[in-house]
């Protein structure tokens, strides 16, 4: 506890202009430490069965369909121009039907409207394509 016995200065009506921290300092350590207290500490383990060395490289070789969006915004499947929507849709629909899906490689043109390539992954993901990939990014870097 802070206190003032006697004043260097003549005048009583002289306000005290000393802050007593005391209880401030009291109040931060009992926080503190309630905040130590209640902190877990992480000495918990979880046993887990790890697979051990390395499994063998695949064998297959996976499927792959190329889509290409050329700077007209006309798309080709595989290389085979396709007209409309519709087909797109039908092309979709039966890569998702498969049982082991083959892996879509869209290739945007760097010229191709961001809206005909958002339009394409919408509906992919939409008719259940999940192994889905952007190919041929070296052509949007910088200087090129």
């Amino acid at each position: 506890m802070g206190m003032s016995v006697g004043s260097e200065s003549t005048h009583e009506d002289e306000g005290m202009v000393d802050i007593n921290t005391t209880p401030l300092i009291d109040v931060m350590l009992v926080l503190l430490i309630m905040l130590i207290i209640t902190i877990p500490l992480q000495t918990h383990s979880v046993a887990l069965d790890l697979p051990q060395g390395n499994p063998p490289p695949s064998t297959e070789v996976p499927k792959v369909v190329t889509l290409a969006i050329d700077f007209d915004n006309s798309i080709s499947w595989n290389g085979e121009p396709i007209g409309d929507e519709g087909s797109l849709l039908a092309h979709f629909q039966q890569a998702a039907a498969e049982p082991d899906q083959p892996e879509m490689h869209i290739h945007p043109n760097r010229l191709a409207d961001y809206k005909t390539v958002a339009h394409v992954l919408a509906d992919a993901q939409r008719l259940g394509i999940t192994k889905l990939g952007i190919v041929g990014q070296d052509q949007f870097m910088e200087g090129q």
